[in-house]
């Protein structure tokens, strides 16, 4: 089947707007990054659209431009911030509390461009997070009041940075684990829903909603439902709004989208899998009330299932101990710590192991992550590409798909797909591998 005609993408004139939701570790981290980067400071390392090329047409042609030379995405100096949160603090306080980023060496060369950046009240309700406990939030938990006061935040927050087009990243903690029900399920029930105060919508549904209303695309990196409802998905079409998610695949789950496809291309078998994590930012705190690790807990264990599809195998499959684990450990902070333990066979059933140690730096893994979101996010805006984008999986533990369709996680089919989709996006052939070309006249 061949690929609908490629869109005609609008240029990125003008300044993008960047609003997160959340002003901890990974958007203080995120906006620090990009400043340094702008003022030639560092490198955005991690950010496959600045960082990695693109294969175009034959091998033996030599096409291997860099992604951010072949397709029109915003310049980084074109990119200005907002953001919400609970707490106070502005950028440069927030990313100090964090402790992600050394003081002298990146925090205090763009201290002025962190300190601008200074959180809006957020629409913040105990309820759906229950381990943090603040006071730069709205006045009221009415979750009309708190729409409206969203949507207002957003046409100020353009007015007063003159900013041409706005992407809206969810960069806040994980709230407790919600099932779609009746009042996601069409607009008429989602909006009485919304008046009568259900506790079924939480706060990341008000924000994809406002962002919705308002055109602007939204990009969420925990494994709240927020945006993937039956009725947000839908006016997201309906709209030719962009949505991606959910959940940043930064730490575990990424080792587990790499060995997972090892695994079930050499039909090798899988007896158990034990992972577990100590870390000690908020995302931790978060975490250790059992409501609010539920939905991290959903957002992990699915990527096993789908990748090895034990149905199809149920002798290699069919049988797995899964088990996850998050412990909230305050002296190591942001750098998370990840154990697995993994048990497998081979041939005639006889047993061997895997066994990794992921020593890694949660917010400097879902920065340069975030940074692609936003650009890309942008990108298919400019396409006119709205509604689910599934092409932009790569990033995410539980990727959003259309209803029907199971989702992709092996990694490296994930990005086939996104580079075969910028291919598309620029009237490029896509790349197969099959490669036969090369061998016809042998």
């Amino acid at each position: 089947m061949n690929p609908p005609p490629s869109p005609t993408v609008q240029p990125a004139d003008g300044r993008l707007g960047v609003l997160t939701v959340g002003l901890g570790a990974v958007a203080s981290t995120l906006i620090a990054g990009v400043e340094l980067v702008k003022r030639g400071l560092a490198q955005p390392i991690g950010s496959l659209a600045l960082m990695d090329t693109i294969r175009l047409g034959k091998r033996t042609d030599d096409r291997h431009p860099f992604i951010r030379d072949f397709v029109p995405l915003a310049p980084l100096d074109d990119i200005v911030f907002g953001a919400w949160d609970p707490f106070p603090d502005d950028a440069y306080v927030a990313a100090q509390r964090a402790g992600v980023l050394e003081g002298g060496k990146h925090i205090e060369q763009v201290s002025e461009a962190l300190r601008d950046v200074r959180p809006m009240p957020a629409a913040f309700d105990r309820t759906y997070v229950k381990n943090i406990d603040a006071d730069n939030v709205q006045a009221s938990i009415d979750k009309r009041s708190m729409l409206n006061a969203i949507r207002e935040d957003i046409n100020r927050f353009r007015e007063e940075k003159q900013v041409d087009r706005v992407v809206m990243l969810w960069a806040a903690s994980t709230e407790i684990f919600i099932e779609p029900g009746p009042a996601h399920m069409d607009l008429e029930s989602f909006e009485k829903a919304i008046d009568a105060n259900d506790p079924t919508i939480a706060p990341s549904m008000l924000y994809a909603y406002a962002a919705l209303l308002e055109g602007v695309p939204f990009n969420n990196g925990a494994p709240n439902l927020a945006v993937d409802t039956p009725v947000l998905r839908q006016l997201a079409t309906e709209r030719n709004v962009p949505i991606s998610g959910k959940d940043f695949k930064t730490g575990q789950t990424l080792v587990k989208t790499v060995l997972a496809p090892m695994l079930k291309a050499r039909m090798l078998g899988l007896s158990g899998w034990y992972s577990t994590n100590i870390l000690g930012n908020r995302d931790g705190e978060v975490l250790d009330d059992p409501d609010n690790f539920k939905t991290k807990e959903e957002s992990k264990l699915g990527v096993l299932e789908d990748i090895l599809q034990p149905d199809r195998f149920p002798e290699l499959y069919g049988d797995i101990f899964h088990k996850v684990r998050i412990n909230y450990y305050p002296p190591r902070g942001d750098n998370k710590e990840g154990w697995d333990n993994i048990d497998i066979f081979g041939w005639l059933g006889y047993p061997m192991q895997i066994k990794v140690d992921f020593l890694c730096r949660d917010s400097i893994l879902a920065a340069p992550l975030a940074l692609d979101l936003v650009l890309f996010s942008d990108l298919a805006q400019r396409a006119g590409l709205g509604g689910i984008q599934e092409w932009l999986s790569f990033y995410y533990k539980s990727p959003q798909v259309a209803p029907g369709l199971y989702p992709e996680h092996d990694l490296f089919t994930q990005l086939v797909k996104l580079k075969n989709t910028l291919r598309w996006l620029m009237g490029e052939d896509q790349i197969t591998h099959l490669g036969r070309e090369y061998y016809a006249a042998v």
